[in-house]
């Protein structure tokens, strides 16, 4: 891992570490935007060419139906379900979505898998469209012969499919922009090494791409978390990809912990983790972070999985304007107002006066009229 000090950081080197920008960042575009763009034109015969070319399995049907999933399904010995589906089915359920339009990619057998089926099971959801990708983004923004056009899509991906999200904004509303994972550890002296070490890892075997920051006001722990990463590092079936993106994280020396809070906030975290036995103080300070994790005992993978917070968060940054997935993202809100005779003659000269400012004569006469007729009414009753 890299190393900085805050205090040398320039405001321009601050916002170059925030950045998550990468070097095939517009290769990435330009792909996904030829795939949304193939998806709209060629519908179905485009799934099923992209489920060739990128999943290598030729499909006859683009889902698998109701009998077929509780088949699959009962094919489970015991073991942890996939807690995405859970994350985001759960409070599609609880908002009460009339049709829940699942896409998730073919395995090589041309099916999907078996945990999968058991959620689909398990939330009563009839049917797993075999789409994965930017591809199955595109099919749900716009509609296919077989998919149908949803109002919003939900799901984090990687960066394909969060440019794919990015892209359609224009035709189907989106949760966020979720992609690569990432986490953000201010810790102190207070703080486990080992811990640390763990949390960092935790987020690094999600990809290469995902990021890994740890911000310390202790140097002795920034040496110590290094040495434990490494350490931890060799027992990891997926080490290979925890070492890459390692290799793209850094930590950063900060000589009191609002300074360590002053780059979080700039970083703007997926996941922030206060690794620090004191975390109360530092809780009003937090302005843009995804989801908190508070104390030494604390890991980011307790919400992934279990402590009831949703795991489907905004990612890149985007924790400065959107926040984490909850039942109330699958809502949406309408307003009614009714107003009777003694409402009416409240407000109504409000409305006239800020009608007639904005020019807007119209508005003013719709209040006016009623008005003069309400009077009318009443002189002649």
């Amino acid at each position: 891992m890299k190393l900085y000090s805050y205090k040398e950081l320039t405001q321009q080197k601050i916002e170059e570490l925030c950045s998550r920008q990468a070097e095939d960042d517009n290769l990435v575009v330009s792909r996904v935007e030829n795939i949304i763009s193939t998806v709209k034109s060629d519908s179905d015969a485009a799934l099923l060419s992209y489920a060739e070319q990128f999943d290598k399995v030729k499909l006859s049907s683009l889902f698998i139906g109701k009998e077929e999933l509780v088949e699959l399904a009962s094919q489970i010995g015991t073991a942890v379900l996939p807690s995405t589906f859970l994350m985001l089915g759960i409070p599609a359920k609880i908002a009460g979505c009339k049709e829940i339009v699942v896409c998730s990619p073919p395995q090589s057998d041309g099916k999907i898998n078996t945990y999968i089926a058991y959620v689909s099971t398990l939330l009563n959801i009839e049917k797993v469209y075999l789409v994965g990708g930017a591809q199955a983004v595109g099919a749900m923004a716009f509609g296919t012969q077989t998919i149908p056009k949803v109002d919003k899509i939900f799901g984090p991906g990687n960066r394909y499919v969060t440019e794919a999200k990015k892209l359609v904004q224009n035709t189907v509303a989106i949760d966020m922009p979720a992609g690569p994972s990432e986490v953000l550890v201010v810790a102190d002296e207070t703080a486990n090494s080992a811990f640390v070490a763990a949390d960092l890892l935790a987020q690094a075997e999600h990809g290469t791409d995902s990021q890994a920051i740890l911000v310390s006001t202790s140097k002795q722990l920034i040496a110590d978390v290094i040495s434990e990463v490494e350490k931890q590092l060799l027992d990891l079936p997926r080490k290979d990809i925890a070492k890459k993106a390692i290799e793209n994280s850094y930590a950063v020396f900060a000589e009191t912990l609002t300074e360590a809070m002053d780059f979080s906030n700039a970083y703007a975290p997926e996941h922030l983790i206060l690794a620090t036995e004191n975390f109360e103080p530092l809780i009003h300070l937090i302005i843009n972070a995804g989801s908190v994790f508070l104390g030494n005992l604390t890991p980011e993978s307790a919400g992934d999985y279990a402590s009831g917070t949703n795991h489907t968060l905004p990612t890149s940054g985007f924790a400065r304007a959107f926040s984490g997935v909850s039942v109330d993202t699958f809502l949406k809100k309408i307003t009614f107002q009714h107003l009777t005779a003694k409402g009416l003659q409240n407000i109504g000269n409000t409305v006239e006066v800020l009608a007639e400012a904005e020019g807007l004569q119209a508005h003013k006469n719709a209040i006016t009229i009623r008005l003069e007729q309400g009077i009318k009414s009443k002189e002649q009753g």
